[in-house]
């Protein structure tokens, strides 16, 4: 079979770029091993939201008291329940996507791939478990990553697990120990804390979400010691016992010791590059097995692009998505480049993150001649509406020329606002021009607007 363009891999780019491919009027294939919608769809972005979503409900319901309302009998949560309405959600999206397939006339095969050479495929077909060949005038590597263990930290799926486990808990633990305080964990954190575990978090660097805005991180840290989620950071976990009458026992550098029902690693993903065939064929690779491409998504074989968490982080699946759409249109005779810089993203945690453009440690770092703006949630009237004073919007702009370099934003709604400022960022426009803008009242996304006021000294809602 001959085609145009064909992919390997069907997550969130694999998939995008084949219906963008179609669009164009490409003959495409997409080739996927395991489920359509990739990691994200199937053991990330989608299950983790609707879990997030019962546990706050849970949590809120539990709380009610602070909206007035009372709550007679006893509140309950089954997690084979809440696990169910999870596939549900998941299963109704992977249909969609099929049929959005479907309907755009792409060939998608059940099948692993290797590749010969830059314009020809070996499948094995997991369908009719037969082999065949294809030759594309283009191969797009959209193979994704998956979660990493540590020395002496073997995952086991039942006492030791990754996130793709944890999404499938079929009751709630009473004590488990995260090892990782990034985004994973700190979401895994609120959510197992709201249905009711006891939580510990270990991470060896100096603080939760270490690679976010130090104000952001230390408005996490804070909500942990209200939930009483304890932190340990500045260390890691050197040994484990043996399971014993179903609980197992870890413990720190430090020496401390925790008896846990199951340990959750989540320190970092790795690069599915492996099994392609592309030290066959001269592609080349990073030392931690990422696939260098330019800016256009190209990779040093003519024809061969990689898109997504393969070819480097940050490991988003809005990034693979236009970085598939890019790497289409490239292949099909465009000359484009995709986005580096203005990429927005939502952490899940309680409160909720947003972020764009540059912290202000990077913004030090750099040498950068900035100034700040913030406003408190606790200053906004829709926050108090809903109970949820806990947050920050904080602008870091040139001192210059006044552009924004970066927004982060944490409190209700957070991953939702941080788009007005993406847009703003992408069309340019100084911090002076977006705060000019009416924003609707009550709105949480008023809190921008003071904290871009304020980048000026001219909020109207702080204090002189």
């Amino acid at each position: 079979m001959k085609y145009d363009i064909t992919i390997i891999g069907a997550g969130p780019g694999g998939y995008v770029a084949a219906i963008k491919a179609a669009q164009l009027g490409a003959k495409v294939a997409l080739i996927e091993k395991n489920k359509v919608g990739g990691v994200c769809l199937n053991r990330g972005c989608i299950p983790t939201k609707a879990l997030v979503a019962s546990a706050e409900m849970y949590k809120n319901l539990s709380d009610c008291k602070k909206y007035a309302i009372k709550l007679n009998g006893k509140l309950s949560v089954d997690m084979r329940d809440v696990i169910a309405r999870k596939d549900k959600i998941v299963n109704l999206l992977v249909a969609g996507i099929k049929a959005l397939l479907k309907n755009n006339k792409i060939d998608l095969i059940k099948g692993d791939a290797l590749i010969k050479g830059e314009k020809t495929i070996s499948l094995k077909n997991f369908t009719d478990g037969s082999s065949d060949q294809i030759e594309t005038d283009n191969i797009i590597i959209a193979t994704g990553s998956e979660p990493i263990s540590l020395p002496g930290l073997t995952l086991d799926g039942n006492f030791i697990i990754s996130s793709d486990e944890a999404l499938n808990l079929q009751d709630i633990p009473s004590e488990i120990l995260i090892v990782g305080a990034g985004v994973i964990g700190c979401e895994f954190a609120f959510m197992l804390n709201n249905f009711g575990a006891k939580v510990t978090i270990v991470e060896m660097l100096q603080k939760a979400l270490p690679f976010e805005d130090l104000e952001i991180s230390a408005i996490i840290e804070r909500e942990f010691k209200k939930r009483k989620i304890k932190l340990i950071t500045g260390q890691k976990v050197e040994k484990i016992s043996p399971p014993d009458n179903n609980r197992i026992k870890a413990e720190t550098s430090s020496g401390e010791s925790f008896d846990v029902d199951k340990i959750l690693l989540s320190v970092g993903r790795k690069y599915n590059s492996s099994g392609l065939g592309l030290d066959k064929i001269g592609l080349k690779s990073g030392k931690r097995g990422n696939i260098e491409v330019n800016d256009k998504l190209e990779t040093n074989i003519k024809g061969i692009y990689a898109i997504g968490d393969v070819s480097g982080e940050p490991f988003y699946a809005h990034k693979a998505s236009h970085e598939g759409i890019v790497a289409v249109r490239n292949a099909l005779g465009a000359n484009i480049s995709r986005e580096k810089e203005i990429i927005p993203y939502g952490i899940f945690t309680h409160p909720e993150i947003g972020g764009v453009g540059i912290t202000e440690e990077q913004a030090k770092a750099k040498n950068l001649d900035y100034k700040i703006g913030k406003f408190n949630f606790r200053g906004l009237g829709r926050a108090h509406t809903l109970s949820e004073i806990d947050g920050l919007v904080k602008v870091i702009s040139d001192a210059n020329d006044d552009s924004i370099l970066g927004v982060r934003i944490i409190g209700a709604s957070a991953s939702e606002v941080i788009h007005v400022a993406a847009c703003a960022m992408k069309a340019g426009l100084k911090t002076d021009e977006l705060a000019d803008m009416i924003y609707s009242h009550p709105t949480m996304s008023e809190g921008l607007q003071e904290a871009l006021h304020d980048v000026h000294g001219i909020a109207i809602h702080l204090p002189k």
